[in-house]
C-alpha cells in the first residue's frame, strides 16, 4: 500500500503544480517501497538523489510564480523550501556515508512534510494563483 495516497484534497488547482506534486508523492512512495523491499544502497541512493533533484525543480517552479505574481508570503514559503532541502540533503549525506539508514522515521518525515506542505502551505497560494489566471 502507498505511503501517501493522492486524492483531490492535495490539488492546488494549478495543473502544472498538481502534476509535480503527484510526481513527488510517487517518488516518496517509490522510495518507501524500495526500502520495505530491502533494496540495495545503490537503488535507494538513486531514488533519494532523484527526489532531491525533482524537489528542486518543483520548488523553482513555485518560486518562479511567486515572483511573477508578487505572492505576499514568498519569504516564509521559501524558508520552508530551504529547510526541507537542508534536511533531505542531511539525510542523503548520512545515507551515503553509512551513518544513517533509510528508516521508518525518515519516511515518516518525508511523508508528513509533503502532506502538510501541500495541504497547508501550498493551499495558501491556490486561490491567489487562480485569481492571477494560473490554473
Amino acid at each position: 500500500m502507498a505511503l501517501i495516497q493522492w486524492d483531490s484534497s492535495f490539488s492546488v488547482k494549478v495543473a502544472e503544480i498538481d502534476r509535480q506534486h503527484q510526481k513527488l508523492v510517487f517518488m516518496v512512495n517509490e522510495l518507501n517501497d524500495a526500502m520495505k523491499q530491502g533494496k540495495g544502497k545503490d537503488v535507494l541512493g538513486g531514488i533519494v538523489k532523484g527526489l532531491i533533484t525533482y524537489t528542486g525543480t518543483h520548488f523553482n517552479t513555485e518560486e518562479k510564480y511567486f515572483h511573477r505574481f508578487g505572492y505576499p508570503e514568498i519569504d516564509s514559503h521559501k524558508k520552508e523550501h530551504a529547510a526541507f532541502v537542508k534536511k533531505v540533503s542531511e539525510f542523503k549525506d548520512g545515507f551515503e556515508k553509512g551513518t544513517l539508514g533509510l528508516s521508518v522515521e525518515v519516511m515518516t518525515f518525508l511523508s508528513d512534510w509533503l502532506k502538510n506542505h501541500i495541504k497547508v502551505t501550498d493551499m495558501k497560494y491556490s486561490q491567489f494563483f487562480n485569481e492571477k489566471g494560473l490554473k
